[in-house]
């Protein structure tokens, strides 16, 4: 398991394009953990040994997540014990957070610190942000999908676009919880 016990865990969804990790706390006594990161990383060293990223990742994704979802089918936990190996901080963000086993894993090992947050924006505001919707593209919806419904979010982040507005919903929600739990040592 990981180095430190966290006192908080943000566990972010959303659609691609949403925001999802621009709105993630910055580091100090958050650390950001991705669960693509393992994904990437497991994937390359059974399969491509090179590094994702950018138009190379968009020509593999397809296959990286029927793989991801294989993987997941055997061990529901493997990318996120994987993800939080090296944090050493005592609030964790979980910045990509995309399916349901992903959030159970988190909620049953670790159920009083888990709080999850839900990024959202519009197709119109995605699109300007060069998100496409292409059908077909993506063979297992559920990479993009699977939070979509029956998570009770903690928080809903509306990210449009509007700096002080996404600030001030920061402010009110996640900061202060965080400072809370920061003040508690």
């Amino acid at each position: 398991m990981a180095t430190v016990e966290p006192k908080l865990i943000l566990l972010f969804s959303g659609k691609r394009k949403s925001g999802k990790y621009y709105v993630t706390l910055g580091p100090g006594v958050c650390c950001i953990l991705r669960l693509s990161g393992p994904l990437k990383q497991q994937y390359a060293q059974v399969g491509i040994s090179v590094q994702l990223s950018g138009e190379y990742e968009e020509k593999y994704r397809a296959d990286m997540i029927q793989w991801g979802e294989k993987q997941r089918e055997k061990d529901p936990g493997f990318f996120c014990r994987v993800a939080i190996k090296a944090a050493q901080q005592p609030i964790w963000i979980v910045s990509d957070t995309r399916h349901l086993s992903d959030l159970q894993w988190f909620w049953r090992n670790y159920p009083s610190q888990s709080r999850c947050v839900r990024v959202e924006a519009s197709e119109e505001t995605r699109r300007e942000r060069d998100w496409e919707f292409t059908t077909g593209a993506i063979p297992t919806p559920i990479s993009e999908c699977g939070l979509d419904q029956g998570v009770d979010f903690d928080w809903i982040i509306k990210n449009e676009g509007d700096g002080s507005q996404l600030e001030e919903q920061l402010a009110t929600g996640l900061l202060s919880i965080a400072k809370e739990k920061v003040k508690e040592d």
